[in-house]
C-alpha cells in the first residue's frame, strides 16, 4: 500500500456515515426466511483481525450483528450476508437498505452454497432498475491492497463454476458485492474448519481486506 493511499484511508476512517459516527467493523446481518445467518461464526473475526493486523485503519476487531431495521444500521460502513439457505426480507427491510446503500453503505453477500435464488430475488427489490452485473477486473476491489488480475480466488469447489464477482453499481461507486462460487467466507474460516490449503485462506483474506478497505475509501464525504 503506497503513503499516500495510507493516509487517505487514514482520513477517511474519521467520516461520519449517516448521523452517527462510523463505526469501522463488519455487521453481519440477521435475516428472516429460515437461512442461517450466523453460518462461518469465524469468518468474520478472522477478517477483522486481518485488516487490523495489514491496514492502517482503526478497525475493530468484533463483527457487530444487526437487522435491517436496527437503529445501528447507521453506524456501520460494511454489512455482511451469508448462509446455506433462503433469504426473506420484508417491505420495510428493502426500502431500509436501499436507503443505507444510497446514503453510502457497502453490502457485502458471500454465497455459502443454498442463498444464490434466494438473494437474487430480494437484492430485485431493493434495485429493480440495477441488476446485477460482471465487476470488471481492473476495479479497484481487485488491486487496491492487493492484486488479483484474474479476479475472485476459487475457495470452493461446488458445481464445478467459476467464482464471479456480481455487483450492483449506485453511479460510480460499487454498493454490492456478491461474490458467487468463491466462498470467501468459507475461506475466511479458522483453517482447520475446511481444511483448505494455506495459499486458499491466505487468498480468502486478502480479497476481503481489498473489499473492506473499498468499503471504507469510496463513501460519499457528507
Amino acid at each position: 500500500m503506497t503513503f499516500a493511499r495510507t493516509l487517505a484511508i487514514l482520513a477517511l476512517a474519521t467520516i461520519t456515515f449517516g448521523a452517527a459516527p462510523t463505526r469501522l467493523t463488519i455487521a453481519r446481518v440477521q435475516y428472516d426466511g429460515g437461512g442461517d445467518w450466523y453460518a462461518n461464526p469465524s469468518s468474520v473475526p478472522n477478517l477483522l483481525k486481518a485488516i487490523a493486523e495489514r491496514t492502517t485503519l482503526p478497525v475493530e476487531q468484533r463483527e457487530a450483528r444487526v437487522t435491517l431495521l436496527d437503529d445501528r444500521l447507521w453506524d456501520y460502513p460494511y454489512l455482511h450476508i451469508t448462509g446455506h439457505g433462503n433469504i426473506k426480507l420484508s417491505d420495510r427491510e428493502v426500502e431500509r437498505l436501499r436507503e443505507y446503500l444510497t446514503r453510502g453503505g457497502f453490502l457485502h453477500v458471500s454465497d455459502n452454497y443454498g442463498l444464490d435464488s434466494s438473494f437474487r430475488r430480494e437484492i430485485a427489490r431493493v434495485f429493480p432498475e440495477r441488476p446485477l452485473v460482471d465487476v470488471p477486473l481492473k476495479h479497484p476491489i481487485y488491486n487496491l491492497v492487493y492484486e488479483f488480475p484474474k479476479g475472485l480466488p476459487k475457495i470452493h469447489e461446488h458445481d464445478g463454476k467459476p467464482p464471479r464477482g456480481l455487483g450492483i453499481f449506485l453511479g460510480d461507486r460499487l454498493a454490492v458485492f456478491y461474490d458467487y462460487e468463491a466462498d470467501l467466507g468459507d475461506g475466511w474460516e479458522d483453517p482447520d474448519v475446511h481444511k483448505d490449503p494455506p495459499e486458499l485462506h491466505e487468498a480468502a483474506l486478502r480479497m476481503g481486506v481489498n473489499l473492506f478497505v473499498y468499503a471504507i475509501t469510496s463513501r460519499p464525504v457528507s
